[in-house]
Formats: structure tokens, sequence, C-alpha cells
């Protein structure tokens, strides 16, 4: 049985984890011929913390975002990925990726890295990374680096 990918989703957000994430869904994506989406959920309930919202705040994060996904546009064009949309958006990445992104996307797979929460933060609040294989409705590929295995 073969099975191809057409469009993969990669979640970044400048981690090392997300670093790993995206070399792994170049490779898938050479492998099949595959275009890549990238994404950033710009976390809006950290401006919860915030006593008085400031939109230069989410602007100064927008730029962060739109930098790091052209970093990542760089690298995969150098690989020779030839179909790459950015997709940056606000909110919560737990909801977002899996729920919206990856349907209007229209990917067959998400990749993201593993989650560097605690145990005690994964108990109350839970991951990314687990909330992305509960609501996805196509594959998923969780990542791990050296320091996780």
């Amino acid at each position: 049985m073969s099975i191809t990918y057409n469009k993969i989703l990669v979640a970044v957000d400048g981690s090392k984890e997300a670093e790993w994430a995206f070399k792994k869904a170049v490779e898938i994506a050479k492998r099949n011929n595959a275009g890549i989406v990238l994404t950033h959920i710009v976390d809006t309930r950290s401006f919860a913390t915030v006593e008085t919202y400031d939109r230069m705040i989410a602007e100064r994060a927008e730029k962060y975002a739109t930098e790091l996904l052209g970093e990542y546009q760089d690298l995969a064009n150098k690989a020779g990925i030839e179909e790459i949309t950015i997709d940056i958006d606000f909110g919560s990445p737990k909801a977002h990726i899996a729920k919206e992104i990856a349907p209007k996307q229209n990917v067959d797979l998400i990749i993201c890295g593993a989650t560097g929460l605690s145990a005690i933060e994964r108990f109350f609040i839970g991951s990314v990374s687990e909330a992305i294989t509960r609501y996805a409705k196509c594959d998923v590929l969780i990542v791990r680096t050296e320091k996780d295995m």
C-alpha cells in the first residue's frame, strides 16, 4: 500500500522542536513532491497577562511570525520545495492548527514538534501536539528532538 501526501502543514514557533519538525516536513515533502504550508499561531492567550492590552504587542508578535516563516520559506525554497504557503493566525494554537488551518489549507499531514511542557503543565493545560492529534482529520506526525528520546 502506497500512501503519498500532497500538502503538509508544519507548525513552527521558533523552538528547536519546531525546527526539527520543519526539517522532517521538507524531507517528506521532497519524497512525495508535496507542497508545504508553514503556519505560526500568535497565542493571544498570553495577551491576557498584560494589564492593558497594547496593540504593539500583537504587532511585534506578527512581525516575529512573518520573519520566522520567511526564514523557513527561504530554507524550503533552497531545499527544492516549489509550493510553499504561509499562514499566520491569532488565537489558541491548540484550536487553530487542527480545526481551522488544516481544513482551510486542505492538508493531508500535519507535522509539529513534541511539547516542551513539564508533566504538571501537560496535566493542567495539555500540549499543543496533544490537541492536534486529538482534533486533526488527517495524519499527524509528532517530531521529537534527541533530548526527548
